[in-house]
């Protein structure tokens, strides 16, 4: 198990913000002891877990030194989840926009960058390498001027997703699961060449949140000679 970088610390106030947003939302029963700590997760993630009458929730420490109204916009957003609730609006938007800021970008990359987990595979797997895959693709798609980040397998298997750019690690994980015979060598390559459209097009700032997948990035997305076959065998998969 990863040791914690720092430990815990209890959010000022915290249990009381939660039990405002609970009765604001109109969340239905007693509400419960809410136990909401500052917890160091490699992003910006925050967790509730319900236990009998209690709550304990973890909010990324992240958020310390944040706004009220942010606190109060990451509590409706978890209590929403849990209670099945339409958060408001203006509520949200306090969270939004502090999430958008470029110094909040900077402090997760650099809180991503110290605890995140590196991948352990390397490129090499039981059926592709990544590696002379990432060189061809590179040459053919990107002139051979695309930085290669570091490039692995994941550990286990993923259920969500085939692949992932992290820029804070600078690594690309491919899921284990493609790396078997019954999946075609091109549909491997899309995912890889996908991926690394994300090293060269990098998340920013847009009206609706952080855009990832931009115009210019499907445009040249579909410039991968077999999109349509890969696309279609991966969208097939259960």
């Amino acid at each position: 198990m990863k040791r914690l970088s720092e430990p815990p610390s209890p959010v000022p106030g915290g249990a009381a913000i939660f039990q405002r947003l609970y009765t604001r939302l109109g969340c239905r029963g007693r509400p419960p002891r809410f136990e909401v700590e500052f917890y160091p997760y490699a992003n910006l993630m925050h967790t509730i877990r319900l236990r009998e009458e209690g709550a304990h929730v973890r909010l990324s420490d992240a958020l310390r030194g944040a706004p009220l109204a942010v606190l109060e916009s990451a509590a409706a957003i978890l209590l929403s989840r849990v209670y099945r609730r339409r958060a408001p609006g203006e509520i949200l938007r306090a969270y939004r926009q502090f999430v958008l800021l470029p110094r909040t970008r900077r402090r997760v990359a650099a809180l991503r960058g110290v605890r995140g987990s590196r991948v352990k595979l390397g490129p090499r797997g039981s059926v592709y390498d990544l590696a002379p895959m990432f060189t061809r693709l590179n040459r053919h798609y990107f002139g051979g001027r695309l930085h290669r980040p570091r490039l692995g397998w994941s550990s286990r298997t993923w259920r969500a997703q085939f692949g992932c750019f992290d820029p804070a690690l600078d690594q690309i994980v491919m899921n284990r699961w493609l790396d078997r015979p019954s999946v075609p060598r091109y549909a491997v390559e899309y995912v890889l060449f996908h991926e690394m459209l994300h090293v060269k097009h990098p998340l920013r700032a847009a009206r609706c949140g952080i855009e990832a997948h931009s115009l210019k990035f499907r445009m040249e997305e579909k410039r991968y000679a077999n999109y349509d076959r890969a696309r279609k065998f991966l969208d097939r998969l259960p």
